[in-house]
């Protein structure tokens, strides 16, 4: 004896449906992994020059190295989201518009 079930229409397209909401979720995960390692990257970057500079000085050149690898990470950035992480104010820039020089003096 055969057994069969009738679906409705609503439980024909649940399968499709949880398909398809699957790939769209999935589809946005690379971006949102680069843009999280792009954060990571500038908050680290900028943490480590704080300390440099807190420990050697503003104007040593522990400091200069850290300033080097900030620029790198923003530079980083912007090549592969054509975004970057401002970790003083908290927030995304879509324009390549950072101050090369914003960290050369302690923070007022």
């Amino acid at each position: 004896m055969r057994h069969r079930t009738k679906f409705s229409f609503f439980g024909k397209m649940l399968l499709p449906g949880a398909v398809l909401a699957g790939t769209l979720m999935l589809s946005g995960a690379p971006q949102l992994r680069a843009d999280e390692d792009c954060q990571k990257r500038i908050a680290k970057a900028d943490h480590d020059l704080h300390k440099a500079a807190q420990d050697h000085g503003w104007d040593s050149p522990q400091a200069a190295d850290r300033r080097r690898e900030l620029a790198a990470a923003r530079q980083w950035c912007w090549e592969h989201g054509r975004r970057w992480w401002d970790e003083d104010a908290q927030k995304w820039h879509t324009e390549r518009d950072w101050d090369e020089h914003d960290h050369d003096h302690p923070p007022r």
